[in-house]
């Protein structure tokens, strides 16, 4: 079994013991009422997804993460993991105490013991993550409209399940809900050696299938793990997006070869450095190879075609510690009659059954089924009555 990045899986959900003790002074605690995002990275912080982190990071940590993408002890991070609040609301607070870390509704998620309290650039952050200060990008937005002061030191959290079921996915789908612990575990008793990651927040289309199953047939089992932490608005929810992972491995996989998760992390879309935090938290989860596509974490036009793919020549193969596989645009070509990408088709673009993803939601939208060389017939009905709920509810 590959190690957990830093050599360690973090474990910050305390026991049953130390909770009671916990609780017993925990509403003499000052607090924090928590953002999405924000629970999301605690949650992750807390079963060891971001080992080997276990706490929100000291100004030491951030800044070598900003310029050059590793941890004060040299170790490979590329996204700064932060704990924002507003000046006002820092001076309430002493370093060296315990600070109560609450939900939107009061509830109580886990306790911050405070050691730095430090002010940031949020321009320079902006820069360096996500390569533009345009607030247009959602996680520059995100950034800036965060408080000005951040908040470090380690976590002790009461219980992790609470707080995947705030991420917004039904309780249906928290069966999915796995650990890196739970992982290691079922690829250990499935006796896989070699287990390929595929990170997604959109419903598999047939060129990510294509894609995943080229690397079935070499490695030992597939982890598909998609985000259902906040992502834009006009993304598909959760809930749909689960609906078609489990129609499209019912069908079309063979259900001893994939394990489907869900990663509980918030989107930040920032392209190269997020591939790079994607690979390692797959790491973590237990994965020995990752795949990334064509403009992986991206959006709009802030990133090259492949420069997700181009970060992880920056980095020796030892100090990631996972393997990245890098794919090309994948489509159906008619004269080839299968799937293809330009490594291995020699047709013209004319010969591409390729489809932007304005035409797919037009066709959606018209209850129209897209081309089986583009979609799953069964994906494309489920995506159109998201679509027909979606409008119903706003609507009302």
């Amino acid at each position: 079994m590959i190690e957990p990045h830093g050599g360690k899986l973090i474990n910050k959900i305390i026991s049953e013991k130390d909770k009671k003790i916990l609780k017993d002074k925990i509403f003499m605690l000052k607090s924090i009422k928590l953002n999405k995002r924000q629970i999301s990275d605690l949650e992750m912080i807390a079963t060891g997804a971001y080992s080997p982190l276990e706490g929100f990071m000291g100004k030491e940590d951030y800044l070598n993460v900003l310029h050059n993408m590793r941890l004060s002890n040299g170790l490979v991070w590329s996204i700064p993991i932060t704990l924002a609040v507003n000046k006002d609301e820092s001076e309430r607070f002493e370093i060296g105490e315990d600070i109560c870390l609450l939900d939107e509704f009061g509830t109580i998620l886990a306790v911050l013991h405070l050691e730095e309290m430090y002010s940031y650039d949020k321009e320079l952050e902006a820069e360096k993550v996500y390569r533009t200060k345009d607030l247009k990008h959602p996680g520059v937005k995100a950034l800036y409209s965060q408080g000005d002061v951040l908040l470090s030191g380690p976590i002790s959290v009461i219980g992790v399940e609470p707080l995947s079921s705030l991420t917004g996915l039904k309780p249906l789908f928290l069966k999915y809900f796995l650990t890196p612990e739970d992982t290691r575990k079922i690829f250990s008793e499935k006796e896989w050696k070699t287990v390929v990651g595929f990170q997604t927040r959109n419903p598999v289309h047939r060129a990510h299938e294509y894609i995943q199953k080229c690397a079935l047939e070499i490695f030992d089992g597939l982890f598909l793990h998609p985000i259902v932490g906040e992502t834009k608005a006009d993304d598909i929810s959760a809930e749909v997006r689960m609906k078609c992972y489990e129609v499209l491995l019912d069908k079309y996989y063979p259900k001893d070869r994939v394990v489907l998760a869900i990663n509980p992390a918030s989107m930040r879309y920032a392209g190269p450095r997020e591939a790079i935090f994607h690979a390692i938290v797959r790491k973590n989860y237990g994965c020995t190879h990752f795949i990334v596509g064509r403009d992986h974490a991206g959006v709009g036009n802030y990133y090259g075609t492949y420069d997700a793919q181009k970060i992880f020549l920056e980095f020796k193969p030892e100090e990631l510690g996972i393997t990245p596989l890098f794919f090309e645009h994948t489509f159906y070509c008619k004269k080839c009659g299968n799937m293809a990408s330009s490594k291995t088709c020699p047709h013209g673009i004319e010969e591409r059954i390729m489809l932007s993803g304005t035409k797919v939601r037009q066709m959606l939208q018209e209850e129209e089924i897209p081309p089986l060389e583009f979609t799953r017939p069964e994906i494309a009905k489920i995506l159109i009555e998201g679509m027909k709920q979606k409008v119903t509810e706003y609507n009302i």
